[in-house]
C-alpha cells in the first residue's frame, strides 16, 4: 500500500520534491495496477477533493516516466496510459479489450539488439517492448 513517506522517497531518488500534487498522483498509480490515463488520474484526484490541474498531472507522469518509475504504454488508441512499474530492467504484456498488464522480468533481446545495430550502424543504447494481445480471461 502507499505511503506518502514511500512516495516521497521514491521522488526524492528521481530527483523531485514531494510536493502533494505529485504524492497524490503516485497515491492514484498505486491504485491503478493496469495503468491509467492523466484524464483518469486527473479525474480520480478531483473526485476525492484535490486541487490539481490537468497540467500539473502531465508534468508529473513525465517526470516519473522520464525517471523510470513510470511506464507510459500505448494500448489504449489515441492516449497514453501510465503504470508504476519496478525498478529493473521489464517489458510488458497489454490486453487490448481489458487492459490489464501484465509486467515482465525477463529479456534475452540484447544480443539479437546488438546484432541489429551493428547491422544497420547503430549502437542501441535502450531499448523498450509492448506487446499487445488478449489476456485469457478475454481470449
Amino acid at each position: 500500500m502507499p505511503t506518502v513517506q514511500r512516495d516521497g522517497a521514491l521522488l526524492a531518488d528521481l530527483g523531485l520534491r514531494a510536493t502533494p500534487q505529485r504524492v497524490a498522483v503516485l497515491e492514484v498509480l498505486s491504485g491503478a495496477p493496469d495503468g491509467a490515463t492523466a484524464q483518469e488520474i486527473h479525474d480520480r484526484l478531483r473526485a476525492r477533493g484535490e486541487r490539481v490541474g490537468l497540467a500539473t498531472v502531465y508534468r508529473t507522469l513525465a517526470a516519473l516516466t522520464e525517471g523510470g518509475a513510470v511506464d507510459a504504454l500505448a494500448h489504449r488508441p489515441g492516449e497514453a496510459c501510465y503504470r508504476l512499474c519496478g525498478s529493473a530492467h521489464h517489458h510488458n504484456l497489454v490486453c487490448e479489450r481489458c487492459n490489464r498488464v501484465v509486467e515482465l522480468a525477463e529479456c534475452d533481446l540484447e544480443p539479437w539488439l546488438a546484432r541489429l545495430g551493428d547491422a544497420h550502424g547503430f549502437r542501441v543504447t535502450r531499448h523498450s517492448v509492448e506487446v499487445a494481445g488478449l489476456c485469457a480471461d478475454c481470449a
